[in-house]
């Protein structure tokens, strides 16, 4: 029986010097910094969605995680990568405990779970499902699984299901804490872009674009300047721009491709809102990914090399 190993996880290819050290502390830092936002968030902050909710999101999502991996290794005679100890385990299950939070946080469907279980498993399939080749025989995932779930969930229970509030990241807050959380959410965002996964110059290019695209359309439609850069003051801004659109394995590695995508999104954003589409941040990261998408196929058949799946469809 074969064992998977580092050089399997193409993700590894999307961070510096693919270097799975570094995989490893972006996993871990981003596990215990969604953890603390959770729980801190139901205890103090005032999130809206239950404890059962998260328990459900996370209960499927690591499910699914473990059901894919299974299918895999026994189709392909692989040895299960969670065999040899709780740590292995756990890094196991991390790229799906992330996502799986991260869907109950974001999304709000009252008292509803199917909602939340529709999109932690859809989350996890669609690392299975949207693969794109990314040279050398080898296939990625194209869609970062949490804001891709979220935005079909949002569409497809349109009655049942709408994004988290913007306030209950810092309802029950005030005073000095008001800067304080945003500022923990900004600071801890940033240090782990600039020191694991070299994604600064995307996160740079997005909020440019974001400005350029705000104050163009100001200018074009005669509108308050600060109303379309008002969202730019949330903390689920903050959050859609530290820890949802650099996602290191749907992302560009290249600097030059990372500005591209950061100021596509932009773009993609400011014509969304032009044309009145609800849930602009989602959909336009949803849309883009699948535009890079596209454009990875498009390359890979001009080259004429044939690519394959690769061994490790639930890795993040």
């Amino acid at each position: 029986m074969k064992t998977l190993g580092v050089k399997e996880n193409t993700t590894l290819r999307f961070y510096p010097k693919g270097n799975p050290n570094l995989r490893l502390f972006a996993l871990w830092y981003f596990a215990l910094l969604i953890t603390v936002w959770w729980v801190g968030g139901i205890l103090y902050l005032g999130f809206e969605q239950s404890w059962l909710q998260f328990m459900v999101a996370i209960g499927a999502a690591m499910g699914m995680q473990w059901l894919l991996m299974r299918v895999h290794c026994t189709t392909h005679d692989f040895r299960p990568p969670w065999q040899g100890g709780f740590m292995k385990l756990a890094i196991f299950l991390i790229p799906a405990y992330i996502p799986g939070v991260a869907v109950a946080m974001l999304i709000y469907p009252n008292e509803r779970l199917t909602p939340v279980i529709f999109a932690a498993v859809l989350a996890i399939a669609s690392k299975a499902i949207f693969r794109a080749p990314v040279g050398e025989g080898q296939t990625q995932h194209i869609f970062n699984p949490s804001n891709l779930a979220i935005t079909v969930t949002l569409f497809l229970f349109p009655a049942a299901v709408g994004f988290a509030p913007p306030y209950h990241f810092t309802e029950n807050i005030s005073g000095i804490w008001d800067w304080v959380v945003p500022g923990v959410v900004l600071l801890s965002g940033i240090l782990v872009h600039a020191v694991s996964t070299g994604r600064l110059p995307l996160i740079l290019a997005w909020l440019i674009g974001f400005i350029a695209q705000g104050l163009l359309r100001s200018f074009i439609f005669g509108t308050p300047m600060l109303a379309p850069l008002a969202p730019m003051t949330s903390v689920g801004f903050v959050l859609f721009t530290l820890y949802m659109l650099p996602d290191p394995g749907t992302t560009p590695i290249k600097w030059r491709t990372q500005v591209l995508f950061g100021l596509t999104v932009a773009i993609v954003y400011g014509f969304l809102q032009v044309f009145h589409v609800l849930f602009g941040l989602v959909v336009s990261l949803t849309l883009v990914c699948a535009m890079r998408g596209i454009w990875l196929h498009l390359v890979d058949l001009k080259g004429g090399a044939p690519s394959r799946s690769v061994p490790d469809p639930a890795q993040a």
